[in-house]
């Protein structure tokens, strides 16, 4: 797929960019996917997160807090 040339439009208070919808396509994007921003410190990187990250995260999340809640609370102190 060959790049795309665009510029940023203001949207609200800040700006946004279109993407093309044959990238949204090869990619399964819709409005409703929670995407990923990053940046090397030259680029944007922009990925869909991938369904169930956000559950396996909040999973990882708890069983640290489990295991550590003693000293989480102290440390929360």
């Amino acid at each position: 797929m060959m790049p795309a040339r665009t510029k940023l439009s203001a949207l609200g208070n800040g700006w946004g960019i279109v993407i093309d919808e044959a990238f949204l396509e090869r990619l399964a994007i819709d409005r409703d996917t929670e995407l990923a921003i990053t940046t090397d410190g030259r680029r944007l990187v922009i990925e869909p997160i991938a369904q169930g990250s956000r559950e396996r995260l909040a999973n990882s999340a708890r069983r640290v807090m489990d295991a550590h809640d003693a000293t989480l609370r102290k440390l929360a102190r």
